[in-house]
């Protein structure tokens, strides 16, 4: 038997137990867990999708057992490998699974075997049973199997009451079940007397015997190799090792002899105050042994010689070789008893045909007799059938007459019958075919509503989506607007205030113009009412003019040298700056001290001077008002030079209030309001107006007095 049948078996039952309606079919989920803990047992990598993907279609409904079996084959037992994994931790997963829904052993505690025999049992019925579904096992197996139980208690099986009881049971497939089997130990029929502890005792040793393939254990005497001495352990005798262990738990294994066709066992004299010793050789090395007496000497150098032959045969199982002589016998008694039947009812049936056929001879002859008696008044009734058959024959021919003339009559009636009916079958034809189109169509329309059905509701969806969307959008405008009015308002505010302002610099403005008209005006009176006569000196007294004073505006006699004053100021800064222009040309062409004429006049010119730096010293201080009014000092700036033009703080102060006229209008833009960008226009235009553009820088700098 190969491991794939062994395995099969066991995952039989497990099947069976989840099939709890009996249909023969078990859930996929079911299967799943099933799968996964085949997976975990047989210590194969788990493939959670192979089961999906081998029953993607068969999705609805259970599976069968043939369904399972082309999974179960390639994704399990195909991967399988032997020594791998713990057989007795699988069949205990399949016991556990069939023994909740199967096993139903007696409550009160009376039963032969524990549970854990009971599992025992169930493998040692696996083992043993035929390879055939539903597994039963046959009554020679079962009297063989109670037999090595009974025989590892020392205890006789009466063969009897067994077939009193196989019997009375009814067997289906020709054998009993596992829960039968187990019915029958637990009833205790066999077992009387006995302990439940030497029950346990001796399955576990036919469980070994049988599964583990343990064909002996027991106490020796070893001798070591390197100190000599000899200890006492617990050997396990297997066909391909013989292993030994500290004690018979066989927790602490000490090692283990390899056996192999080239083994031998040998039987040693007594020495070193041992007896019943005997030797392993192997290629490698000799072990020595001793046995507690003769009996168990023989008893495992014949075990061991059986594995040796074992080896060399190249078979890894006593048992199962045993179980398959015992089937070939068993088969072959059926055969001749078959036979042996077949011959039997082969000359029973001759028998019988020799009687049938002299009876049949008889027969004959009683029916020749008959049939002559029977012949002659058949030739009477003949006679006199033949006359009265003539004389119906005559009636019946005129009747037929008549008769073939009404047919003909019917007959052309059936045919225009006929007709009508083949046109309505025609009809009929022509109407299904438009009504298989019409329900196509119908089908078709269906399928069209569902889809579009199915886009009105994705699209309505999404304009739900949109539509929240709008509403948090409306939601974050209108925030904005709110936010926007409030900016709106203070920049109103600002810009009337900034408005106020200019109108106030405008009307500061208007009084620096008077002021610097009035200042123009004395300026001019002071220049001109200055004499200063002017006396040419010789010629040789002091060098020509080559020196032309600057073109100013209007002409004026001054000393008697033509002079071209200013005229048409545009601002104060304006005249000062000519008036100074003068007086360097007139200190370049008159030096002092150079005639007494002009040191008479020293003291006018000095009262002139004095004048002028009065008028220079007016004018400063009005272009630093002009500065600190035109361009006031915010908190944190820092002050402009003033050094410069007296207009020249005016540009930052426009060029604010057009940034925040510029702010305004964006606001307002987003309120759409074309009336007000018109009032700002005006407004803006309108602050400009009164300003007057800002003079050169040139023009407006000012010099030291020379």
């Amino acid at each position: 038997m190969d491991l794939r049948a062994e395995l099969l078996k066991s995952i039989w039952y497990a099947f069976t137990a989840l099939d709890v309606e009996k249909s023969g079919k078990v859930s996929k989920s079911q299967l799943k867990v099933l799968s996964h803990n085949l997976y975990t047992v047989l210590c194969i990598p788990h493939d959670p999708v192979a089961l999906e993907e081998h029953f993607r279609d068969d999705d609805d409904g259970p599976v069968s057992s043939q369904g399972y079996m082309p999974y179960l084959n390639k994704y399990i037992l195909d991967k399988v490998e032997e020594g791998a994994f713990v057989k007795e931790n699988f069949d205990e997963l399949c016991w556990t699974l069939t023994a909740k829904k199967n096993y139903k052993p007696d409550r009160n505690g009376n039963g032969v075997v524990s549970h854990q025999d009971a599992f025992k049992l169930w493998c040692l019925f696996n083992f043993l049973s035929e390879d055939k579904y539903p597994l039963v096992m046959v009554p020679d197996e079962v009297e063989y199997l109670l037999k090595k139980i009974c025989a590892a208690m020392n205890v006789e099986l009466n063969s009897c009451e067994l077939d009193d009881y196989l019997s009375q049971e009814p067997q289906g497939q020709g054998g009993l079940t596992v829960w039968q089997f187990l019915d029958m130990v637990n009833s205790g029929r066999f077992l009387r007397g006995i302990e439940q502890e030497a029950v346990s005792m001796a399955v576990e040793e036919v469980y070994q015997e049988v599964i583990e393939d343990v064909l002996k254990q027991g106490y020796l005497w070893k001798k070591g190799q390197l100190r000599r001495n000899w200890s006492e352990r617990w050997f396990t005798l297997k066909p391909s090792v013989l292993s030994y262990y500290m004690s018979e738990e066989r927790k602490e294994k000490k090692g283990s002899i390899a056996l192999d066709k080239h083994c031998c066992v040998e039987v040693l004299p007594d020495r070193d105050g041992k007896r019943c010793m005997f030797c392993v050789k192997t290629s490698s090395r000799t072990y020595e042994m001793s046995a507690s007496d003769t009996r168990q000497r023989q008893e495992w150098t014949l075990a061991i010689q059986t594995a040796i032959r074992l080896q060399a045969e190249g078979k890894k199982s006593l048992h199962k070789d045993l179980k398959q002589k015992r089937r070939e016998q068993r088969e072959q008694r059926e055969q001749r008893k078959a036979a042996k039947e077949e011959e039997t009812q082969r000359l029973k049936q001759l028998q019988e045909e020799k009687e049938r056929k002299l009876q049949e001879l008889e027969l004959l002859k009683e029916a020749q007799r008959q049939a002559e008696i029977l012949l002659q008044e058949e030739e009477q009734r003949r006679r006199q059938q033949h006359e009265e058959m003539q004389r119906t024959l005559e009636i019946q021919l005129q009747e037929a007459e008549q008769a073939r003339a009404s047919m003909q009559a019917e007959m052309v009636l059936k045919e225009a019958e006929a007709e009508r009916q083949r046109k309505r079958i025609l009809e009929l034809e022509d109407m299904q075919e438009r009504l298989q189109e019409a329900l196509q169509q119908e089908v078709k329309a269906r399928q069209d509503e569902e889809s579009v059905r199915y886009a009105q509701a994705r699209l309505l969806a999404e304009e739900e989506e949109k539509l929240k969307q709008l509403m948090k959008l409306k939601e974050e405008q209108e925030e904005y607007i709110i936010k926007t009015q409030r900016e709106k308002q203070v920049l109103k505010q600002e810009m009337e205030n900034k408005n106020k302002c200019l109108e106030e610099a405008q009307k500061q403005l208007e009084e620096v113009r008077v002021n610097r008209q009035r200042v123009d005006q004395d300026v001019m009176v002071s220049i001109t009412s200055v004499p200063r006569p002017f006396t040419p000196r010789a010629p040789g007294d002091f060098p020509a003019l080559t020196e032309s004073p600057p073109h100013w505006g209007r002409p004026s006699s001054f000393g008697g040298t033509k002079l071209t004053l200013p005229g048409g100021f545009l601002s104060c800064a304006v005249h000062r700056h000519g008036v100074i222009q003068w007086l360097r040309w007139d200190k370049r062409v008159l030096p002092r001290g150079d005639s007494p004429g002009v040191q008479s006049n020293v003291g006018s010119g000095s009262v002139a001077q004095r004048k002028l730096r009065q008028a220079s010293t007016n004018v400063k201080h009005w272009n630093v008002q002009m500065n600190r009014l035109m361009h006031p000092i915010g908190p944190g700036d820092k002050r402009t030079n003033v050094s410069g033009g007296g207009f020249a703080g005016y540009q930052p102060l426009l060029s604010r209030r057009d940034s925040s006229l510029k702010l305004k209008q964006k606001v307002e833009d987003k309120g759409s309001d074309p009336t007000r960008d018109n009032s700002k226009e005006n407004v803006s235009n309108g602050g400009n107006s009164g300003v007057p553009p800002p003079p050169d820088a040139d023009t407006m700098a000012t010099e030291p007095a020379n």
